[in-house]
């Protein structure tokens, strides 16, 4: 089925036969109001194709939040504590070693007086 083409005749017939059928008094009116139906349809198109793309933006956030999610939680599965940790299960029955003496500077409780 071949989609309707109208040229410049066939136009012309059409306003011809509204112009005889509703007469020059009503045509404007009607202009107008075929007018507005279509803007009204127009809006609510945008509105629907607005809220369909909008629709599809969450879907694509919330898609690629998981799929962040789980590349983390691969990376953090992979991952092995260091050497001597509590989490790697090494030395779990020694305790842990002290931490190392710093020395400390002697201190005398008796004060000497400067050579004068």
């Amino acid at each position: 089925m071949e989609p309707m083409n109208l040229g410049l005749p066939e136009m012309i017939f059409i306003f011809v036969m509204a112009l005889i059928i509703f007469g020059p008094k009503k045509l404007p009116e009607i202009g107008r109001q075929i007018g507005k139906a279509l803007n009204e349809f127009k809006r609510a198109s945008n509105e629907f194709k607005a809220q369909i793309e909008n629709e599809i933006s969450n879907l694509d956030m919330q898609n690629a939040r998981s799929e962040i999610e789980k590349t983390k939680q691969q990376i953090l599965s992979q991952l092995e504590p260091p050497a001597g940790t509590i989490a790697s299960g090494a030395n779990e029955h020694e305790p842990p070693a002290p931490p190392a003496a710093v020395e400390q500077p002697e201190v005398n409780p008796v004060a000497k007086a400067p050579d004068a």
